[in-house]
């Protein structure tokens, strides 16, 4: 096992896959010097600064039997080619009657902590959710992007990799060994008994400090990472849930028909896991307005630990704790 950062992680995975596959080949507005120097500018294309012509130049390629990845950089820019993503990448295999495969990974950072203002602080996951035939992940740790990002650029159907930007510089644990980590597997980060806490991407931490917090008083969370938003691992929510009785969702992203709400509705259809519910389902999200460039403004849109003890403590019962100087 090696130390490296969210960043270090996903190049590695580029890189490696690039080694074990020639027909695996990178696009992007910026060719990142690395690849260039190992694979040539053949295969590490800098392109345009022309998202619709790229992503649609990978569709294309893809159906030529290659294998793209495409970095769109900042969500934002992906939003010039909805055309290809909406109406090619998500249908165009079954439009082909499924006699051709598009294997294609796109990758996007999304999420606020830089200051980046309304544009380039989003997280539109759900957006993408909505288009049948996209495989969607949004992985929290470095050990997680790497087996994700291989496990996706294998996949013969399209994905998107949301990822987020405060997470680039964070360290963990990464094997040494080809890891893949599959599609549509939700990780428990931290097991629990009295309330599940479902948490995406950044959340993910803020959930595991919220936790350790939380266990000083008695109170014993269990901390889902879904990891994969499209498919959803609907199974793994719902037993933490019916353990433990009670749910809360922290997400990044705001909360209306979000990553969110999707979640919530998993847990609710299902009879059993309904029955079992202490407390109504509660979700922690940004608030539903654009992202302000001001820091403190942005801090307060943006949820974090101390809105998930407060929403755990309404869960369980249990009121505020008193600051020690009242």
């Amino acid at each position: 096992m090696r130390e490296i950062t969210y960043a270090q992680a996903g190049a590695e995975a580029i890189a490696e896959e690039m080694r074990r596959d020639e027909t695996t080949f990178h696009l992007a507005t910026d060719a990142p010097q690395s690849l260039v120097a190992e694979f040539g500018v053949q295969r590490v294309r800098a392109t345009p600064i022309a998202e619709g012509a790229l992503t649609g130049m990978a569709i294309g390629a893809a159906g030529s039997g290659l294998r793209p990845i495409v970095n769109w950089q900042i969500v934002t820019f992906c939003f010039v080619a909805m055309d290809q993503i909406v109406n090619q990448a998500s249908k165009i295999h079954y439009m082909f009657g499924g006699q051709a495969k598009f294997p294609i990974l796109f990758r996007a950072l999304v999420g606020g902590g830089g200051n980046r203002a309304a544009q380039h602080s989003q997280s539109p996951y759900s957006m993408f959710m909505n288009l049948a035939g996209l495989k969607i992940i949004l992985p929290s740790t470095p050990r997680d992007l790497k087996g994700l990002l291989k496990t996706s650029i294998r996949d013969d159907n399209p994905v998107i990799s949301f990822e987020s930007g405060r997470l680039l510089s964070f360290k963990g644990e990464v094997p040494d060994t080809d890891e893949t980590i599959p599609i549509g597997k939700a990780d428990i980060k931290r097991e629990g008994c009295d309330i599940t806490i479902v948490a995406l991407a950044w959340m993910v931490h803020e959930a595991l400090l919220a936790a350790a917090e939380l266990e000083q008083d008695g109170i014993s969370v269990e901390v889902v990472d879904p990891r994969t938003l499209v498919p959803m691992d609907a199974e793994t929510i719902r037993a933490s849930v019916r353990k433990t009785g009670r749910v809360l969702i922290a997400d990044e992203a705001t909360p209306t028909a979000g990553a969110a709400a999707e979640i919530s509705a998993l847990i609710t259809e299902d009879f059993q896991t309904f029955s079992a519910l202490k407390a109504p389902v509660k979700r922690i999200c940004a608030l539903n307005v654009p992202i302000p460039y001001s820091p403190t403004l942005e801090n307060h849109v943006f949820p974090d630990r101390t809105d998930i003890i407060a929403g755990v403590r309404e869960l369980m019962g249990k009121p505020l704790r008193e600051s020690s100087d009242e």
